[in-house]
């Protein structure tokens, strides 16, 4: 596997990293999935960002470290994975939106069996969570540990691809931004 991504990646603004992480591989226990959709959340000015209200009990992971997973619960159903970004203090971070299917791919088909084809386990929040196995108890854990739960990797070889650029999905407020990003022509983003 290639080298984990250091803390500095992370301690960047959020649309800096969010674009920076197309392409790269997320590793949860034996399943792997190369990052193909992402948006951005830009912290205490972003009104459609957990954060926007300031540091609460749910959103103090938020303003740690960058390389954090903040994992959250929505529609009490599914679970969503945010990447924490920006130095300590400073709230943003980047919703994992789609995974192209890499590795351990029988496991992901196990946790998501109403998944017909392989391009539909991993194609929007709550479905990657689910063929990862990401729940809230990875809420906090450190994405640049080797030994942790969930890492983040360069893809051992860099395929070239154009990035598209459009607003975020599912919000009702600050939906106008285009914080929402994705590899051009991959059968794994979740809306085309």
């Amino acid at each position: 596997m290639p080298p984990i991504l250091p803390r500095k990646f992370y301690a960047r603004d959020p649309v800096s990293v969010a674009q920076d992480l197309l392409g790269k591989l997320l590793v949860s226990g034996q399943t792997t999935g190369r990052i193909v959709e992402v948006e951005a959340y830009l912290g205490t000015g972003d009104q459609a960002a957990h954060s926007a209200r300031g540091i609460t009990d749910r959103t103090r992971v938020i303003f740690g470290p960058p390389g954090h997973a903040y994992v959250y619960f929505i529609y009490g159903m599914y679970e969503c994975l945010n990447i924490v970004t920006s130095p300590a203090g400073t709230a943003g971070c980047v919703l994992i939106r789609a995974l192209e299917p890499i590795a351990g791919i029988d496991l992901m088909r196990e946790r998501r069996p109403r998944a017909k084809r392989i391009e539909d386990l991993a194609n929007g929040p709550g479905k990657l969570t689910l063929a990862m196995g990401i729940d809230r108890s990875r809420n906090g854990a450190d994405l640049t540990r080797r030994a942790g739960p969930l890492t983040v990797h360069n893809a051992s070889t860099a395929l070239p691809f154009d990035i598209v650029t459009t607003t975020r999905i599912g919000i009702g407020v600050s939906a106008e931004l285009p914080l929402r990003f994705y590899i051009a022509g991959n059968s794994c983003v979740s809306v085309p």
